[in-house]
């Protein structure tokens, strides 16, 4: 990693505040060159807090852009951070806000009138859904790990009904929701808005918190954090230029698929690596990590400047450590120098949209491992998705029906749904998962290449009105071990994505079809492919009524299909080395206490239970420069007995400090929620306590049963809040 020091522009950065028309002012932290010219504006607009939950993201990106010419702005929603208001609905409310942003910001004399905007996870949705009202300033978008179909990315519907998706299932989300009580009840920064005002505004947001376990059936827009702010499934209304990017161990990576598919592509482009859910310029396993600041400057070059006025060049920003020798002879040298190599009198040669439409790292095999620091692989382009150079090849399954009923604890080994680069985040050999499942193997004729969404087709008959599918592929190394490869899930009573779902008669036999996600990865010679068939995936998916049973699948009629990619790999495709401006200098407290194990599966053999427990991987205390002490601590814990899905309950807890002894400030936010079920009902609880020093100024608890109808699981209702640790 690269720390940048010198750059084509000296900048300077200030806190201000963003009107909105109905008098509610936004909170901000601008970043600007110091130049005489108007310069196009970035910006990142969040419900997460940029005076101190992004602060050390924040000031690795905004002042590399500044640098370069930019105007980079942070801003924090409406009821969030130091912004005035109480939290709003993520489906209009912010949005709207979000396009009077974008005009206040181009409005301004510093401003060439020409907006980008970008973001990570939640940012890089809302981002899209903020395009898809096509404000005029707002030229371009980089959306990064970010969802743009709630149907089938596993944190909307299809939780429980869905066709397409593995993860996402209730547990997961009942943690995110959780957590999303805890972060959108922290209160404003006194330093920022006042030592008399933040109490009283703080007072006024509690007062119309509500758990997101509970607003989807009724108002299911109000999660901030959530899968409601999902972007549209159609991008016919996007008129900005989008450059979409995920990981292969990301859960959304489909959407860079199904964006690259439906945008015109003289305006959009895709690129998909290794990485989990993370900016790809992170220091964060899996990498490689690339120069992604440079290569989004390239984007923001070709859309954001007029041809031939560029003042920090798309080409150059491959090889922009150089410009550290060069920035000696002031800003006028690297105007200079950008004109030069840009693209000039409207070419795109050079160009980032004279790159491939979609840009993919193929992972080689690698050894199962719950944490990588790199993974072996390369580079292709394809100019059209779907790809000419990808064919369906099918692998027919054989043998006699078999009966498929899986143990409760059938999952245990699945991973963490989003990953953010902890040390137990990938799931580990696969070889205990396959030996509870139904499995089939495959030789491959040499080595091959498999790029894009697997499917499979099953016959099958149900012993249950409800239940669920759920499928694998692994490549089995030649001395056993088993690395998943890719997965997907089936609701067994909804998979015709009906709403409501469609009864199904025990006995019944039908063929059914499931997608998997999409994926790069090489399989070698030697290696066999193996695919896993299980009735269970606890705690990823929650359990149905009567899955017990399982069901029968008949080899014949059913087979894995696999899209098979020419193994021809694009040694133009490069990236520069990864950089940052000089980082904040935020410092991890010492601690006398044990570290808690990441992830710990426990099995109580008198109870024959299973518990599995997650602590998120940005847990401890964080002190930033200003003398501000902030301190998250959380434990997530599942369990399920092998008596019974009804006897799978997820509880969470989730604590908050944040203090500071000059002016002394000491706030504290503590919530536990709990989902357990039965067969009708998930019954549900949550508690939130907030604090000022020892006085309880918040204490509220919240209890529901929610009907648990075939067509709707508890994924439904309580949305999907992005993860904090994915935004810092």
């Amino acid at each position: 990693m690269h720390t940048r020091t010198a750059f084509p522009y000296e900048t300077t950065h200030e806190d201000l505040w963003i009107p909105l028309a109905d008098g509610t002012r936004l909170y901000a932290r601008m970043w600007r060159p110091l130049t005489g010219d108007p310069v196009p504006a970035l910006l990142e607009y969040l419900p997460d807090r940029l005076s101190d939950a992004t602060a050390p993201r924040d000031a690795q990106r905004h002042p590399w852009y500044a640098g370069h010419g930019y105007a980079s702005v942070r801003v924090d929603v409406r009821g969030h951070g130091n912004s005035e208001g109480v939290p709003a609905d993520a489906e209009t409310t912010e949005p709207a806000d979000g396009v009077e942003v974008i005009h206040w910001l181009a409005s301004q004399p510093w401003c060439s009138g020409r907006v980008g905007m970008f973001g990570l996870s939640r940012g890089g949705t809302t981002s899209l859904r903020i395009a898809a009202l096509a404000p005029e300033p707002l030229k371009a978008v980089v959306t990064v790990c970010s969802a743009d179909d709630r149907l089938d990315d596993g944190i909307g519907p299809s939780m429980d009904r869905g066709t397409d998706r593995a993860g996402g299932a209730a547990p997961g989300a009942h943690a995110r929701a959780a957590a999303a009580l805890a972060h959108v009840a922290r209160p404003p920064d006194p330093v920022h808005v006042g030592q008399v005002m933040w109490r009283d505004m703080w007072v006024k947001r509690l007062e119309t918190v509500d758990p997101f376990i509970r607003t989807g059936p009724s108002h299911p827009a109000q999660d901030p954090y959530g899968s409601d702010g999902c972007a549209p499934e159609s991008g016919s209304a996007i008129r900005a230029a989008v450059l979409a990017v995920g990981g292969w161990h990301d859960p959304y990576r489909d959407s860079v698929l199904r964006l690259v598919r439906s945008l015109p592509p003289d305006r959009v482009r895709g690129v998909i690596g290794p990485w989990s859910h993370e900016y790809p310029d992170q220091d964060r396993p899996p990498g490689p990590a690339i120069g992604f600041l440079q290569e989004t400057l390239r984007w923001w070059d070709h859309w954001l400047r007029p041809h031939g006025t560029r003042t920090s060049t798309g080409m150059d920003a491959r090889t922009s450590a150089d410009l550290d020798a060069r920035t000696s002879a002031g800003p006028d040298a690297g105007s200079s120098a950008g004109t030069d190599a840009g693209s000039a009198a409207g070419t795109d040669s050079g160009t980032v949209m004279s790159e491939p439409l979609l840009r993919c790292y193929v992972m080689d095999a690698h050894p199962p491992a719950t944490t990588y620091a790199s993974l072996p692989g390369r580079w292709v382009g394809d100019g059209a998705w779907p790809s000419p150079l990808v064919t369906p090849i099918a692998y027919a399954l054989r043998g006699a029906p078999v009966l498929v009923r899986s143990p409760q604890h059938t999952g245990v080994d699945a991973g963490r749904f989003r990953p953010t680069g902890g040390d137990a985040d990938l799931p580990p050999d696969q070889r205990e998962e396959d030996a509870r499942s139904a499995c089939f193997e495959f030789e491959v004729p040499g080595e091959t290449w498999i790029l894009g969404r697997p499917s499979v087709r099953l016959r099958l008959t149900f012993h249950s009105a409800r239940g669920q599918v759920i499928a694998r592929v692994c490549d089995v190394a030649p001395d056993g071990t088993s690395t998943l490869v890719t997965r997907g899930a089936l609701n067994v009573s909804a998979r015709d994505g009906g709403d409501p779902a469609v009864p199904r008669k025990p006995g019944t036999s039908e063929d059914v079809r499931l997608d998997l996600d999409a994926i790069g990865y090489a399989v070698p010679p030697g290696h066999r492919i193996r695919l896993s068939l299980s009735s269970a995936y606890w705690p990823w998916r929650w359990p149905e009524p009567g899955s017990e049973a399982g069901f029968t699948l008949d080899p014949s009629g059913s087979f894995l299909e696999l899209p098979v990619r020419a193994r021809e790999s694009d040694p133009a495709i490069t990236f520069a080395e990864p950089e940052h401006s000089v980082p904040l200098g935020v410092a991890s407290a010492a601690t006398l206490d044990e570290p808690r194990p990441e992830r710990l599966v426990v099995r109580d053999v008198a109870k024959d239970e299973w518990r599995l427990e997650v602590v998120p991987r940005h847990c401890g205390t964080r002190v930033h420069p200003d003398g501000l002490e902030h301190t998250e601590d959380a434990l997530e814990t599942y369990s399920v007995q092998e008596a019974g899905p009804l006897s799978a309950r997820a509880h969470f807890s989730w604590s908050i400090r944040l203090h500071r002894p000059e002016p002394a400030w000491d706030a504290r936010i503590e919530v536990r929620s709990e989902v357990t079920c039965d067969t009708r009902d998930f019954i549900t609880s949550s508690e939130l306590v907030c604090k000022d020093g020892d006085e309880v100024v918040f204490h509220r608890t919240w209890e529901r049963r929610i009907p648990r109808t075939a067509g709707q699981g508890l994924g439904d209702v309580i949305g999907d809040p992005a993860e904090q640790s994915a935004d810092r």
